[in-house]
């Protein structure tokens, strides 16, 4: 197997746990934060499925610079916006995979705020570092859930709520 199907191969198991965890997620909890530092339960998930589709932007830039860029968080409002924006960004971080080949995977890829660097890897290491981010945003959200009695789903095995004891 090759590195871009490894890649493409994770985010597509990432996403099928990811859609579980968005299908869970409770009407009237949009601002809840189990803490004053914490981000509010929406915008925690709405980053984490944007997070899909960043193979795509990464494929395609050499950079993002957050004060330079134009970048805006995108404001969800119900579980049914999260799950069409979930889809589409797979969608748009699968088809940026499709149309790789490994050779797209070497150049680098910087973030950086008003041209100051905050980090920089391969392209590869950076869509890596993208699907970590994935299962930690959703490992918060897990726990938002827990906080909430909410049943958590089965992530890389079953939960406690998935099976009986």
């Amino acid at each position: 197997m090759n590195t871009i199907q490894q890649l493409k191969s994770e985010l597509e198991n990432e996403y099928q746990i990811t859609k579980n965890f968005i299908g869970l997620f409770p009407d009237g909890k949009n601002e809840y934060a189990p803490h004053e530092k914490s981000m509010k339960m929406m915008p925690l998930a709405t980053h984490l499925v944007e997070v899909f589709e960043w193979p795509n932007t990464i494929l395609k830039t050499s950079e993002l610079d957050f004060a330079k860029g134009g970048y805006k968080p995108t404001v969800l409002a119900t579980k049914e916006d999260l799950l069409k924006k979930l889809d589409a960004d797979f969608a748009a971080g699968k088809q940026a995979l499709e149309n790789a080949n490994e050779d797209d995977l070497n150049p680098m890829w910087t973030i950086k705020n008003d041209g100051h660097e905050l980090a920089s890897w391969t392209k590869y290491e950076a869509i890596r570092h993208s699907l970590n981010q994935i299962t930690h945003h959703r490992a918060q959200l897990g726990v938002y859930y827990r906080l909430n009695n909410i049943p958590l789903p089965a992530s890389y095995g079953p939960s406690a709520d998935s099976q009986n004891f």
